[in-house]
């Protein structure tokens, strides 16, 4: 599994050193018979051509040993002195020759001992031949001793390589034996030499006569039957010979001699000559059948040579030959396949993400130029090739349908939104008529709902409008304070009255960035809301540091792990391309974006208490310092926002009151505030940013009514109703508690008046908005 995977590179280097062992052992089978062949001449020129000479010359000194030993001599005449001195040099030269460098890379184990044998045989001669001196041994200890070093060099003989030509090992097994069966002719002659020396048998040494020359007949006969048709017609020829056929006669008179009785019926000097003959001539028809095995081995030399030639040397060139094809094909097809990839790269990294691109932004792509043809050749790469054309084309087809479908579909987007952001705006109109001039407080109450509802929708259709990548339609041309930023975000959170606003400074965002600020809040808040129980607040809070300004949204819920904080801040950081691929995290891709338009940072850590605490850094160039004076308390005891010019945000007072701006500070207002409904206790303000449509006169405060200033949980004013109403007007309207209640402990009674004291308030507002309108040549709108 692992090599199926393995690289093209791999597989070509794997299949080459394959075909170089496959090349190696067809060489190596050749080339050992080569090398046997090389083995077999190195040993028979080191080791038994010097050990044929020796093997004679002790055999005609065993001879001469026991010949002087069957004679009682103890002096060490001139013949034994020549005869030790030819062994001794012999002995010498074979030593040299066998201890050449050649010799030990050309023996094998079983050589290597057998010749080890011989050399501690021929070391013990010396021994031998001075206790032959001392006379401390007689003839047959002394022929035992000569016989045990003449049988290691046949030992030795018996473990020189064989050719691998079954024939020719064969005969040269048959030579060797014909070889043996000579030195057995030679321990008969040694024996018969004790025994003419000293004149007669002992019945031992006529029954050990009787048994060798049984073992050299029945050998060399066996040996002989061995033997090629050439071969055995000149061993049958030398069987004819005179001294072979009078040895054969003497053989027989002495076997039939009587040791006990008769004297030797052949004279001594008559079987020497006899016995050296036969044992020349039989070493020389020996040594020719050797030179005719010699003749027959040459042709299958001379075949093992050529099949190395053809096995070593033209196999070595068709594996280099194949070698070099393989590497230049290697390359030819990796440079294709790689060639491939780059292409297939390409179009993956570069020219899809850039047709994509191009047609988002609505540019005309020419499919044909961006996916030209690859040309590969005709071969099996060059199919692959032309099927990756085929591919590409399809790819980049499928990819400019895709892009363009995500444009229509984000067109689609932003068409729906632009409809559903003008039916909501009409909507809006219709409920601030219809709010205008309801009277009666439950349906009253309704319509703030659902007021409240439909500022919420605008909100989700401008996420439609950037989640198409355009910007929303709500703009302000002047600064707004960044507490009335704030209020305008929580008047479009549905959960509004859990979050407590903190105090924001004396600051003021410039009216570029208003919109957007208010819907990146808005989403903001809305997620701290959602995702903290129903029982606990969100806290908002802002202030000036060295960069710009920072607004902190933390809530108290259950938080976010570590890793799921770090990839909703690397969202925000770096907002992916959107893809219609699921509404998990829509708000944080909405936020992601409006922060990236004004260069906005917004982090999301931990909070201490448990939650989520997000922070909002606006850079220096979106916040002003507020340039006008410090705010007054109106009259229904509300610390009002500082007011721009160009825009005023009205918070939402608690029922039956009216927010009246201090004396003598203009205010420009789209409508009256709003009661908040009546179920939920002590309701934070939830103000709206409106434009601006006239400049409306303050009334004198009364400064005689000082109510004392309380506040709610969430740190806004608590009003006291009819604290600074009219005395005409607070004749005429029933006495209501000092503090201010639940609407659900209110009578209907109640409820009219307050009512009643509002829309009062507001026709007034109308009133004075319209006389301001038709003074001034045209007034500031968004």
């Amino acid at each position: 599994m692992r090599f199926r995977n393995a690289s093209v590179r791999a597989k070509v280097t794997a299949l080459i050193v394959s075909l170089a062992c496959l090349w190696a052992f067809a060489a190596w089978v050749t080339l050992r018979e080569g090398v046997n062949l090389l083995w077999a001449a190195t040993v028979n020129s080191n080791v038994v051509d010097p050990s044929e000479p020796l093997l004679i010359e002790l055999q005609r000194e065993r001879r001469l040993t026991l010949a002087r030993l069957g004679a009682n001599m103890r002096e060490v005449d001139q013949p034994m002195r020549a005869q030790r001195a030819k062994t001794d040099a012999l002995t010498s030269e074979f030593d040299s020759a066998s201890q050449a460098a050649a010799v030990e890379f050309a023996m094998d184990d079983a050589l290597r001992r057998r010749l080890a044998e011989v050399k501690g045989q021929l070391g013990k001669l010396a021994a031998t031949r001075e206790s032959i001196d001392a006379g401390t041994i007689d003839a047959a200890q002394a022929a035992a001793q000569y016989n045990a070093v003449i049988d290691s060099f046949y030992r030795m003989y018996d473990s020189v390589a064989e050719f691998d030509d079954k024939e020719i090992a064969k005969d040269g097994r048959t030579l060797a034996e014909i070889h043996h069966s000579r030195e057995l002719f030679a321990r008969e002659d040694a024996l018969l030499a004790s025994v003419f020396a000293k004149g007669g048998f002992t019945r031992t040494e006529h029954a050990e006569f009787v048994e060798t020359v049984g073992i050299f007949r029945y050998t060399l006969s066996e040996a002989l039957a061995k033997l090629p048709a050439e071969d055995r017609a000149a061993f049958d020829a030398w069987l004819k010979t005179a001294p072979v056929s009078r040895v054969q006669a003497m053989e027989a008179q002495l076997i039939r001699h009587n040791p006990a009785v008769d004297s030797l019926p052949v004279s001594g000097e008559e079987w020497r000559k006899a016995a050296d003959a036969t044992l020349t001539s039989m070493q020389t028809v020996t040594l020719a059948g050797g030179d005719r095995l010699l003749e027959r081995i040459t042709p299958v030399a001379v075949g093992v040579i050529v099949r190395l030639v053809l096995a070593g040397g033209l196999g070595l060139i068709a594996v280099i030959a194949s070698i070099i094809l393989s590497i230049t094909t290697t390359r030819q097809l990796l440079a294709q396949l790689r060639k491939l990839r780059d292409a297939a790269h390409e179009l993956s990294d570069d020219r899809l993400p850039g047709v994509v691109e191009r047609i988002g932004r609505g540019e005309e792509v020419d499919l044909a130029k961006e996916a030209p043809d690859l040309d590969f050749g005709d071969d099996e790469i060059g199919q692959v090739g032309q099927a990756f054309n085929t591919v590409q084309r399809t790819a980049i087809s499928v990819a400019a349908e895709q892009a363009e479908l995500r444009r229509s579909i984000r067109d689609i987007l932003l068409s729906l939104a632009r409809r559903t952001q003008g039916l909501v705006h009409r909507q809006l109109t219709v409920l601030d008529v219809m709010e205008r001039r309801e009277t009666d407080p439950e349906e009253l109450k309704e319509l703030f709902r659902l007021d409240h509802l439909a500022i919420r929708m605008r909100r989700n259709a401008e996420n439609l409008i950037v989640l198409s990548g355009s910007s929303p339609a709500r703009t302000w041309r002047r600064s707004v304070p960044m507490v009335d930023v704030v209020r305008g975000a929580l008047a479009e959170v549905e959960d509004y009255t859990r979050v407590t606003l903190l105090p924001m400074g004396e600051v003021v965002l410039i009216g570029r960035a208003v919109g957007d600020v208010v819907h990146l809040l808005a989403e903001l808040i809305e997620n701290a809301v959602s995702f903290s129980p129903p029982y606990t607040n969100v806290q908002v809070s802002g202030q000036l540091v060295a960069n710009g300004y920072v607004i902190e949204i933390e809530d108290r819920g259950l938080g976010m792990k570590p890793e799921d904080l770090e990839a909703a801040n690397e969202r925000i950081a770096n907002p992916p391309e959107f893809r219609i691929t699921g509404t998990a995290r829509l708000g944080l891709y909405v936020v992601s974006q409006l922060a990236k338009r004004h260069d906005i940072q917004v982090v999301l850590k931990a909070s201490p208490y448990g939650g989520t605490t997000v922070v909002v850094l606006l850079p220096q160039e979106l916040v002003q310092l507020d340039p006008r004076p410090e705010p007054q308390r109106g009259d229904g005891g509300e610390r009002l926002p500082r007011r721009p010019t160009a825009v005023a945000t009205v918070a939402r007072p608690a029922a039956g009151e009216m927010a009246r701006p201090a004396a003598g500070e203009n205010v420009r207002t789209l409508k009256p505030a709003r009661p908040v409904p009546a179920s939920v206790p002590e309701p934070a303000p939830a103000p709206a940013l409106e434009p601006a449509l006239a400049s409306v006169p303050e009334p004198p405060a009364e400064p005689e009514q000082q109510p004392v200033a309380e506040f709610t949980p969430s740190g806004l004013p608590l009003r006291v109703p009819q604290a600074n109403l009219a005395a005409a007007l607070r004749e005429d309207t029933p006495t209501l508690p000092d503090h201010e209640e639940d609407d659900d402990e209110r009578s209907p009674e109640e409820i009219r008046a307050m009512m009643g004291s509002l829309q009062s308030g507001t026709r007034l507002g109308r009133t004075q908005a319209a006389k301001m309108l038709d003074e001034q040549p045209g007034g500031d709108a968004p």
